[in-house]
């Protein structure tokens, strides 16, 4: 008993030794020592071991003018790679990073209209990718977000893709013999943005792509609810008896808000079968009356979205993941004006950094955390730009 007690603790401070040297990208043995309240011979002890697991390297002396300058120690991020899938509609990204989320490979493909295959279009579209070679651990997860609701690492519910009768953790996971996971866009969205951008500890992150998403951090934890269902802000209904939803329900959020909508809406005015994004653009840009109509239409009900999750959930931050706020940063103004309520107390509403990436990114956290045993990771790194 006494033992498992001693083993139990000595687990417990590697975490916290660890967790230590990654957030702070670069720390002396006896500044994590001072930090985390623990004897010095006990976070050498720590280190040599992660040292000699090749979690943890060391890079140098530090810069200081009294006594003997101490080494700086830091995580090994080449010590193996993760793989980070964005299951959308439309398409599948994956990226390949290694242990710091630095070191991307990015590759993009059409998701098959037939989902039945899905699994064997991903395993060629990760193996088609130049993977890093030599590192000691090699590919440590995989993780997929995926653009509906997850339960117990399996899809139980997506609205726009037939995915959950697949066994895709498990097969993706038998194949390439590392752990899976499988967690809903919106909530990887808010990871990337908290890990990578805006570290503040009650975020809401209003993903809008072909469906509405709802991330949620509360007291720097991911809320997910009973079910996994918390954030499916999408199916909240906004117009009583309104449109048809594939949830079952009439008059969701998402039926006259998300950017799938809106560009339909648009291509119908303008007398198309269909219209992307660039050319929504140019005709706004042009003040086009159509296009002026879908974009009061888009503040009109992203108002309400948001005063919703400002009522619901009180976060300090509200960031906004579309191309409409993307490209239009001007528009939050007035999302903000049309917030009157007396009510609604936050710090910002900002437009995503990380746009398309940040689903990625927090996928790769996730796959991260898990490998190396940490619950809180930080690697904020204003850098990060998307790609697409």
């Amino acid at each position: 008993m006494v033992t498992g007690s001693k083993e139990l603790i000595r687990d417990i401070n590697t975490q916290l030794v660890l967790e230590t040297i990654i957030n702070h990208a670069a720390i002396s043995r006896a500044a994590t020592a001072k930090h985390l309240g623990l004897t010095k011979a006990t976070v050498s002890a720590i280190v040599q071991d992660l040292i000699n697991r090749k979690l943890v390297i060391e890079i140098g002396s530090d810069d200081t003018s009294l006594g003997r300058k101490p080494i700086l120690l830091s995580l090994n991020k080449k010590a193996g790679f993760v793989i980070s899938i964005d299951l959308g509609v439309e398409t599948i990204t994956a990226l390949v990073t290694d242990l710091a989320g630095e070191d991307c490979i990015l590759k993009q493909i059409k998701t098959p209209k037939n989902t039945y295959n899905i699994v064997d279009e991903i395993v060629k579209l990760i193996e088609s990718m130049k993977l890093p070679a030599d590192t000691p651990y090699g590919l440590v997860g995989i993780t997929l977000g995926i653009h509906g609701v997850t339960v117990n690492n399996e899809v139980s519910f997506a609205p726009y893709y037939s995915l959950s009768d697949l066994d895709i953790a498990g097969s993706l996971g038998q194949h390439f013999g590392v752990p899976v996971y499988l967690e809903n866009e919106a909530n990887l969205s808010v990871i990337g943005e908290k890990t990578f951008q805006y570290d503040y500890p009650n975020i809401a992150n209003i993903s809008v792509h072909s469906g509405i998403g709802l991330g949620i951090i509360i007291n720097d934890r991911l809320y997910t609810g009973y079910s996994g269902r918390a954030g499916e802000f999408g199916h909240t209904i906004v117009e009583i008896d309104g449109r048809e939803c594939p949830c079952g329900n009439h008059g969701c959020l998402e039926q006259y808000v998300s950017e799938r909508v809106l560009l339909n809406e648009f291509a119908k005015l303008k007398g198309l079968e269909d219209a992307d994004f660039n050319l929504y653009r140019k005709m706004y840009e042009n003040k086009d009356p159509d296009a002026l109509h879908i974009m009061d239409q888009f503040i009109k009900y992203m108002s309400v979205c948001i005063n919703n999750v400002l009522n619901a959930y009180n976060p300090e931050i509200v960031i906004i993941n579309s191309t409409f706020t993307i490209h239009f940063p001007q528009v939050l103004e007035k999302i903000e004006n049309a917030l009157k309520s007396k009510m609604n107390s936050y710090i910002k509403i900002v437009p995503s950094v990380l746009q398309d990436t940040s689903i990625l990114l927090g996928g790769a956290c996730v796959a991260i955390k898990n490998f190396l045993g940490i619950n809180n990771l930080k690697l904020n790194n204003s850098k990060y730009q998307s790609p697409f």
